[in-house]
């Protein structure tokens, strides 16, 4: 960071911060850490193999149900296999795979062998998988349908906290995604951030529902492996289905549920909802967007039994960061809340007036670099803490707002979507002199994805032609439902950087959204 910027380390709340604290210790650079934590994944799951073999570990809705013990058998036969195809420590393996149980299976195979997990986003366009699995340096890659490898048992007991478990990619400003190196330690530490910060009862692990993809940290890490730290049930759905979700919380007797606040909105409008008993819910959680009080009210009505709990974090944190108790869910619901245990919060640069900063954090869980990308891993962490391009404050009591992005982001539903990648996609396509993405406020995802298009003199643009090309450079939901054709250039400054504040202000008729 530049010389004369100054940082504000903001004081850890002192009797309002809810989360219990004991265990957690600072290392020699100051870095906040659990005592304690078993030593590997692998292990825990090892010890509830052998403590409560016949308890349900995974369910794939309309599939597979397996048992602690069974998960354990069949992925040490996984790893045994990974190896005899020359998979060594260290080696990187992508999956590329739909949620279920396969997926968990090839995750818990992988770094039982030794391996490194790649999740890759199955709505990445083929180019976008290609990259991620070249960046990644992946020496087998699962793709959907494929078989697992198979072989005799093997387990590698060298893997401690430090052994990097796993690579999550996460969107880049330039169009190229960086891959988040993910330890065995930040794993543990953000199941171990996520049972406090929920406030799990350990004496009853319960039963979760993921609906959310498994390539996510929300998915993957914030719930399956914290569910599995505990020794819970995982319910896995292989795709956001509204009437199966809703089946699947009464039948199966979930206990805790976990999506994005326009998933909410939805399900609780839902005709099969109506009637549905879903009185032994007892957690509610929700992120990725900000969840209006009126919304908080209906999910609380929806699910009385419940307490509602708000999550902040990024695929750099391994998940949590921040969260929201329930007794402020309604009347801080513009709050991320408090800071996680093991997570320390600094204000770059803050305001005096506001006290609005960048958001800097610290912690066991965050990322310690981005794979193969030194220079990125330069700019974002600076002296153990990550930038993370989050405008911000923090009041006195110790509660967090995000008040805007420094970086170009557009938040569509939890799926984060960079405008600078969209616009890169537009580059080379007939017609167009110049383009802006824009976020388009939307009562249900928060935002979709809008371009303002300034056409070349004389062109006649051709907009489902426009997107139809844009689906093959890029993911679905990162292509534009709405266009607007602006005969005039964009608003500029001086140093050439389009204004985008000035033109969201000119837009003022988005037109109806395109299918």
């Amino acid at each position: 960071m530049p010389a004369d910027a100054t940082l504000t380390i903001v004081p850890r709340p002192r009797g309002e911060n809810p989360f219990r604290n004991d265990g957690v210790e600072r290392d020699a650079n100051g870095m906040l850490y659990y005592t304690g934590l078993p030593r590997s994944l692998m292990h825990v799951l090892r010890d509830h193999a052998a403590s409560k073999p016949g308890e349900e570990a995974l369910y794939e809705v309309g599939g597979e149900r397996l048992t602690y013990r069974e998960v354990w058998d069949r992925a040490s036969k996984i790893a045994g296999g990974l190896r005899e195809r020359g998979l060594g420590p260290g080696d990187r393996v992508a999956i590329h795979m739909p949620n279920g149980v396969t997926w968990v299976l090839a995750l818990y195979g992988t770094i039982m062998a030794g391996g490194v997990a790649v999740p890759v986003n199955t709505r990445f366009s083929e180019s976008e998988v290609e990259y991620v699995v070249n960046d990644s340096g992946a020496r087998i890659a699962f793709h959907a349908g494929d078989e697992l490898p198979q072989g005799d048992p093997y387990f590698d007991d060298s893997v401690d906290h430090d052994t990097i478990a796993a690579i999550f990619y996460t969107s880049g400003t330039t169009g190229f995604p960086k891959g988040a190196t993910t330890t065995q330690g930040a794993l543990l530490t953000n199941a171990e951030n996520m049972l406090r910060c929920i406030g799990v009862d350990r004496d009853v692990p319960g039963r979760s529902v993921i609906s959310v993809p498994l390539f996510h940290v929300t998915g993957c890490n914030a719930q399956l492996l914290s569910t599995m730290y505990l020794g819970g049930t995982s319910v896995i759905l292989s795709a956001l289905d509204l009437s199966v979700l809703i089946s699947t919380i009464v039948t199966e007797k979930i206990d805790r549920v976990t999506t994005v606040p326009a998933v909410y909105a939805l399900m609780i409008s839902h005709p099969d909802f109506a009637g549905a008993d879903v009185s032994h819910v007892e957690h509610i959680g929700y992120g990725g967007a900000p969840m209006a009080p009126a919304l908080v009210h209906r999910v609380k009505e929806a699910f009385p039994n419940a307490q509602v709990r708000n999550g902040f974090g990024m695929t750099e944190g391994a998940a949590l960061m921040t969260a929201l108790p329930h007794a402020y869910a309604a009347t801080h619901a513009d709050s991320v809340g408090f800071a996680c245990p093991t997570m320390d919060l600094a204000l770059l640069d803050p305001d005096p007036e506001t006290g609005v900063g960048e958001l800097l954090v610290r912690g066991a869980n965050v990322t310690r670099s981005y794979w193969n990308k030194p220079e990125a891993t330069a700019a974002a962490i600076v002296d153990g803490w990550l930038h993370t391009g989050d405008m911000a404050r923090i009041d006195d009591r110790g509660f967090t707002y995000i008040v805007d992005r420094k970086k170009d982001m557009i938040n569509r539903g939890g799926e984060n979507v960079y405008c600078v990648e969209v616009e890169n996609a537009f580059i080379g396509l007939e017609g167009i002199a110049e383009v802006a993405v824009l976020g388009v406020p939307h009562e249900v995802l928060g935002e979709k994805v809008g371009a303002v298009i300034v056409p070349l003199p004389g062109a006649t643009l051709d907009t489902e032609a426009i997107r139809a090309t844009l689906r093959e450079r890029i993911a679905d939901f990162k292509v534009p439902q709405y266009v607007v054709l602006r005969p005039t250039p964009l608003p500029r400054n001086a140093g050439g950087k389009v204004l985008k504040t000035a033109l969201k202000k000119e837009v003022t008729d988005w037109g109806p959204p395109l299918k």
